[in-house]
């Protein structure tokens, strides 16, 4: 598996992830906006254009901070 593919599906995971943040949590506006530029550079990678792996990074570890302090507000 190449790093496009690697980065797609695990895009899509943290996609589909961050939608299940409650509405009413804090955390579900922060995420609304992550998944916007998430979104964006899944458009732009289908479209073959290159993505900065240092800015892929930074998105996804933000995506991963988010699931993780909504699911501790969950508990």
């Amino acid at each position: 598996m190449n790093d496009l593919q690697l980065n797609s599906k695990l895009i899509h995971m943290l996609l589909s992830r961050l939608e299940r943040i409650s509405a009413d949590s804090y955390w579900a506006h922060r995420a609304s906006g992550l998944r916007g530029a998430l979104l964006g550079m899944m458009e732009k990678s289908e479209k073959g254009i290159h993505i900065q792996q240092s800015e892929l990074k930074q998105i996804l570890d933000i995506g991963f901070f988010i699931l993780e302090k909504a699911a501790k507000k969950e508990k």
